[in-house]
């Protein structure tokens, strides 16, 4: 249980059986009245941000998530396997933990699984990817960095804006954040 001065940004905490990560936290001592705290939250499933006040007489759960490394094996269709890097286990998450990300996840690939308990909450893709490009229009002659874009097919089915002198079987350097072109590989 934490107080209301134990609040701060990144304190992972349970509201009415929801997980929340503080992302923003203001302590307030008004002249008049109790002290209180106006946070922002975000849910850690879904990643929806909310203003709550917490005034000084109330008390919230505090959550530990333990950060897993695990490795992606296959996909069945609406499960996805992960093998825990270190004790070997098999794990089957739902593919909704990955929301988007799941058009850069390639098989072989590294992520960071938070769990609580037994139960996985998020699964946290690389910031950078290499993909090969699978599919896209040929570029015209005199392409430059700074022209346009035309859009392209990766390995994993995930498509994405590329400049114009990206050609098929190229690897490419995805951010997973945005779902944007970086660089070439």
């Amino acid at each position: 249980m934490a107080a209301l001065n134990d609040l701060r940004n990144g304190l992972v905490i349970r509201l009415n059986d929801v997980i929340y990560t503080i992302v923003d936290c203001q302590h307030v001592k008004p002249g008049k009245g109790g002290a209180f705290a106006r946070t922002k939250i975000k849910r850690v499933t879904g990643g929806a941000v909310i203003d709550r006040t917490f005034r000084a007489n109330e008390t919230v759960e505090t959550v530990r998530l333990e950060e897993r490394e695990m490795q992606y094996m296959y996909n069945d269709g609406s499960l996805l396997y992960f093998m825990d890097n270190e004790t070997f286990d098999q794990h089957s998450l739902p593919d909704s933990l990955l929301g988007d990300g799941i058009k850069f996840l390639k098989e072989g690939e590294n992520v960071k699984v938070k769990v609580d308990g037994d139960v996985p909450m998020t699964v946290e893709l690389p910031t950078f990817v290499v993909l090969k490009v699978v599919e896209t229009d040929p570029g015209l002659r005199g392409d430059t960095a700074s022209g346009g874009s035309k859009p392209a097919q990766l390995e994993t089915g995930g498509v994405v804006q590329v400049p114009l002198f990206i050609k098929k079987g190229q690897m490419i350097k995805v951010d997973t954040r945005k779902g944007t072109y970086a660089e070439r590989a």
